[in-house]
């Protein structure tokens, strides 16, 4: 097994180390004796690309810094590391991950996420992929020692779950208090509910100012199971 290990908040974010943590961990637990990593090649954007849906860059080069033997930074967007990673970086992957998102990537959002853009162009080559993703109930950070951990289960978890052709994982991990118990995984279904569209006008100005948290929770929803304290788990297909 060989990974491709991207994100949209950029090559230098918190989160992606995390996954890269996390990948550790899942070996680690999988394979105790002898401990075996997973080979991986980091391809992650360059500069933070949030939000950005599923880009791509067409009309002009994408340069690429090499950092290390395993690690490119990419002067271009999370489906553009997909698309450079699975032909020319890493042809022999066999699974796209990407994140950890620092926040939540639930329901719709997977239209807009330049995280799951990149698992999503995966699956368009015949790839499976996860999109880990955790939400923030601010005003709390994250504990991205946490989000390793938890992380690293739910990814041993997906491994062994069937994922038709076409398809991929969306996880979105809770933000409990510290030192809650680990939280349970849910397979659930998706939001289709739109997000909270509001706006301050100054002028001719507007400002977005919706609320994430008080979007639609509808029951059995990825958006309520995370929202009550749940990973929520989606199977998405193209």
């Amino acid at each position: 097994m060989t990974l491709i290990l991207t994100n949209d908040d950029g090559i230098d974010a918190p989160g992606i180390r995390a996954l890269q943590s996390a990948i550790a961990l899942e070996a680690k637990v999988s394979n105790p004796k002898p401990f075996i990593p997973k080979p991986f090649i980091l391809v992650a954007p360059l500069h933070p690309h949030s939000g950005c849906g599923h880009q791509v860059t067409t009309q002009q080069p994408i340069a690429i810094q090499r950092r290390s033997p395993q690690e490119y930074a990419v002067v271009g967007t999370p489906a553009d590391c997909a698309r450079l990673g699975l032909i020319h970086l890493a042809p022999q992957a066999t699974w796209v991950l990407s994140g950890i998102n620092a926040g939540g990537n639930l329901g719709v959002d997977v239209y807009l996420s330049g995280t799951v853009a990149a698992v999503r162009e995966a699956a368009m080559h015949g790839i499976p992929g996860i999109a880990l993703s955790h939400w923030i109930r601010r005003p709390q950070s994250i504990d991205w020692e946490v989000a390793s951990r938890w992380a690293a289960q739910v990814i041993a978890l997906l491994w062994e779950q069937p994922l038709p052709k076409g398809s991929f994982w969306n996880v979105n991990l809770p933000h409990l208090p510290p030192n809650s118990p680990d939280p349970p995984i849910i397979f659930c279904k998706p939001s289709i509910h739109p997000l909270p569209v509001q706006y301050r006008i100054e002028d001719d100005v507007f400002y977005y100012r919706g609320e994430y948290s008080e979007r639609d929770r509808a029951p059995g929803t990825d958006v309520d199971v995370c929202f009550s304290g749940n990973i929520a788990v989606t199977q998405i297909a193209l």
